[in-house]
């Protein structure tokens, strides 16, 4: 028998695979956002709440997923589960404070674990994209991974995070003891150039879900 855990973790678990949050998995699957938030698994009284067979069939769909293979994940027999885990939050709570410490390093509750691929950093943290600026490479519900400790060049892609609070995926186009200039693929969206007292940190996109 598959236990009430066992369900969810499966779910997590696809949405990880495919590069996604559990939130960005339903959004991508055509439900509401929060239908597999963690808060929406048990109700205030206790209750186990499962998330219905046709949501399951709509994310399975969408992401080509087979039954099989989701049972596999429910079980823990994905060769991918083992993966490590980082932590996880979207665009708009990164620009709260409480998440990043002075260097930019996470910190601080609030951040969603999930299976990610090694990429080197024992600090890496994931962003989820909710902005269009960087289309086509990031979209809309677009993972990114972000090394705090990546030396950063000339063209790589970037976040930044400014005093005032804004958080913003872009490209570097240079750098120097003053400011920065930054470049947004999507050419509907300014570059931005920022003085340097206006960076709290910037930190490098080491990698992304397609």
């Amino acid at each position: 028998m598959v236990s009430h855990k066992q369900i969810w973790n499966a779910i997590d678990s696809l949405a990880a695979r495919n590069g996604h949050s559990a939130s960005g998995l339903a959004r991508l699957a055509g439900l509401d956002p929060t239908a597999f938030n963690r808060s929406k698994r048990i109700a205030p009284s206790g209750k186990l709440r499962w998330p219905s067979t046709e949501s399951i069939a709509k994310i399975l769909a969408v992401t080509g997923a087979s039954l099989e293979s989701f049972s596999h994940l429910a079980a823990n027999r994905s060769p991918k589960a083992s993966r490590r885990t980082i932590p996880l939050i979207g665009f708009a709570q990164a620009g709260n404070d409480g998440f990043f410490d002075d260097t930019g390093f996470p910190v601080g509750a609030g951040w969603e674990d999930i299976p990610a691929p090694e990429v080197g950093d024992e600090h890496a943290y994931a962003l989820e994209i909710s902005g269009e600026s960087m289309a086509p490479a990031y979209r809309a519900g677009t993972i990114i991974i972000v090394s705090p400790t990546a030396d950063i060049r000339r063209t790589d892609r970037v976040v930044v995070k400014t005093v005032a609070g804004e958080v913003m995926a872009k490209e570097l186009v240079r750098k120097t003891a003053k400011k920065i200039e930054l470049k947004s693929l999507n050419p509907d969206y300014p570059n931005r150039v920022l003085e340097t007292q206006e960076i709290a940190f910037i930190a490098r996109i080491v990698w992304a879900s397609q």
